[in-house]
């Protein structure tokens, strides 16, 4: 096997939930050692589980999957090893445990970082304060170092220690007034915390670009990458629409604002699919496509601007003919038309779709405590170093004797000391709670 992009760059990640493991899970599949610093004495809500110990009944009836989703919907002996959100960005990495809050656990993190390139976090900014954890405190153990920090807000301003998670991202963004449909508030959409990958993106890219910069120059940096501002762009033709024109942009549903388009009943039990028609060309293509060249002739549809007017009367037209069809069906046909079409799918349907399997996006990975399973792999190839997984979701604890004993040269004796302390194990401890 070649070697991958960043073998021997080492990473101290101390991430919670989302946004911060997916960043380091990027840094992972492309080689880096990634090793999780977390604790037995401690348990952060939504990143190894929603409770530490979650009860049969619970997990058996909970919703939504992504949180109570656990193989066969047992929490089994250690569910923290079964949580399926964690799991899903856990693979390729390592996972050591100290308890931080004290000092022998500072020390303990010192040494990691003087062997190591890269400290990641995604806390509120007080947490690392508090625990002195700061670039300038890095900066003494390790100059070269590079500092990522991913807080919601920033690390200055009023709202530096506000406590935001991704569905309040979305708001403060203005991602929630753009989604669901005209009848809709806020409080009817569903949250998709899309900056939490976002923001895992933006981190990843940004660690690329100070490790190049350091391999140069010889110096580290601090990142700070506040998740809100990471987000903005992706919300970029609203915020030009007001900064330029004076409009709020509110929600359409599924239509675009100047195309046809909409997601339409097929057939079968909740079955849909999505078409989207930019101009006269692709219209023409569409209606010799579903057998109806008379729909291209009609008045009410002559141009661009006359099909937008008429929005709703094309709709009944177009779902009068794909509820005739499968999703897929309309899917094939309209793309060899070269119509913009697509599949509604649910998480069954992309997980067995047959274009993601060929191309070997989920991959099977085994840990102890979940058994073998499939798990998304990275999101890109590589064709002189390509990435994989390597190894399954890491289980809490599991690398205690590489990190301590191997990187830094614990003796035996100290490392029976640091379990006596609740430093090391692979359980929490009786009386972590949420």
């Amino acid at each position: 096997m070649p070697r991958l992009p960043l073998e021997g760059i080492r990473i101290v990640d101390i991430t919670v939930v989302w946004a911060g493991p997916y960043a380091c899970f990027l840094l992972a599949h492309l080689g880096a050692e990634v090793i999780r610093v977390e604790s037995i004495k401690f348990f952060q809500p939504l990143t190894r589980g929603a409770i530490p110990r979650p009860p049969k009944a619970v997990v058996q009836r909970g919703q939504p999957p992504w949180i109570w989703g656990m193989p066969n919907r047992d929490p089994g002996q250690r569910p923290w090893n079964r949580f399926p959100m964690f799991n899903a960005h856990a693979s390729n990495k390592k996972s050591m445990t100290v308890d931080l809050r004290v000092p022998k656990g500072k020390e303990i993190l010192a040494r990691l970082v003087k062997i190591s390139d890269v400290v990641i976090e995604n806390n509120v900014t007080e947490t690392m304060d508090k625990l002195g954890i700061t670039y300038d405190w890095l900066r003494s153990i390790k100059p070269d170092i590079i500092f990522v920090r991913m807080p919601a807000l920033g690390s200055t301003g009023k709202y530096a220690n506000y406590r935001l998670l991704g569905s309040m991202n979305e708001g403060v963004a203005g991602h929630n007034t753009l989604r669901g449909y005209p009848d809709m508030d806020p409080t009817a959409v569903t949250p998709i915390y899309a900056a939490d990958a976002a923001s895992g993106a933006g981190a990843a890219f940004a660690v690329l670009a100070a490790l190049h910069y350091r391999r140069r120059t010889g110096k580290g940096q601090l990142i700070e990458l506040p998740q809100i501002e990471n987000f903005m762009p992706y919300l970029g033709q609203a915020i030009l629409d007001y900064t330029m024109n004076g409009r709020i942009q509110r929600t359409i549903g599924n239509r675009h604002p100047w195309a046809i388009q909409g997601v339409y009943r097929c057939k079968g039990e909740d079955r849909w699919c999505a078409i989207t028609i930019f101009n006269d060309e692709q219209f023409q293509k569409f209606c010799q496509a579903t057998g109806h060249p008379e729909w291209a002739t009609d008045p009410r549809f002559a141009d661009a601007i006359s099909r937008y007017k008429n929005h709703d009367e094309l709709d009944k037209l177009i779902e009068s003919w794909t509820i005739l069809h499968t999703p897929y069906e309309v899917f094939h046909l309209l793309q060899r038309a070269g119509v913009p079409a697509g599949p509604v799918m649910d998480q069954r349907d992309a997980y067995n779709d047959p274009h993601l399997q060929a191309r070997g996006f989920f991959q099977k990975a085994y840990q102890e405590d979940c058994g073998e399973h499939f798990y998304p792999g990275a999101p890109f190839t590589m064709s002189e170093t390509p990435p994989s997984i390597r190894r399954g979701p890491v289980r809490l604890g599991e690398d205690n004797e590489y990190v301590y004993k191997t990187l830094l040269k614990v003796s035996d004796e100290e490392y029976q000391q640091l379990i006596e302390e609740g430093h090391i194990g692979m359980d929490l401890a009786p009386d972590v709670v949420a």
